[in-house]
């Protein structure tokens, strides 16, 4: 096939199909301009559940045995995502001729020793998936009431979540 006759052929399509054409190009383009940042947000600090969920623990096995009736008292609690802190951040736009980015930045405050931390803007309470209460007093109704209700206000789960089952 002759290239004069092959190009001839292809600006016909060209001629014929000029919106589609025009339309994919664009879309290649816009497909290969750079974007700006891939996260908006703000850095985020996660402390081990491991930590948390012994302090955690410790404090509500030592408040559930008080409970009258309920014993020894065993608790574990199943951590869905641990305790985040969210530091303070200055936020830098810059647009330029390409595309647009942001840059953020954590502020750092010095204390009286000159050490240098992030200044923390919120600390957010862990999430729990479930717990489980084993004591020796489980028998009685108004023991598992009790520590039912006493775990749903310390770790906000609902009473569906929270097992209070009889130590052996």
């Amino acid at each position: 096939m002759d290239i004069s006759v092959m190009g001839n052929k292809i600006i016909d399509f060209i001629k014929k199909y000029r919106y589609v054409v025009l339309i994919l190009v664009i879309g290649v383009v816009l497909m290969l301009l750079p974007g700006g940042s891939d996260s908006d947000d703000p850095p985020i600090a996660t402390t081990e559940p491991t930590h948390i969920a012994m302090d955690q623990t410790e404090a509500l096995t030592q408040i559930l045995s008080q409970i009258k009736g309920a014993g020894k008292v065993k608790v574990l609690l199943s951590f869905h995502a641990g305790e985040k802190t969210l530091y303070q951040t200055d936020q830098d736009s810059s647009t330029g001729a390409d595309s647009g980015s942001v840059r953020y930045e954590t502020v750092i405050v010095t204390d009286g020793d000159r050490a240098q931390h992030g200044l923390i803007q919120q600390t957010v309470a862990p999430e729990y998936r479930g717990a489980i209460v084993v004591c020796q007093g489980a028998d009685d109704v108004s023991v598992r009431l009790a520590i039912v209700e006493a775990v749903s206000n310390a770790t906000g789960l609902g009473s569906d979540r929270i097992s209070v089952l009889k130590m052996k």
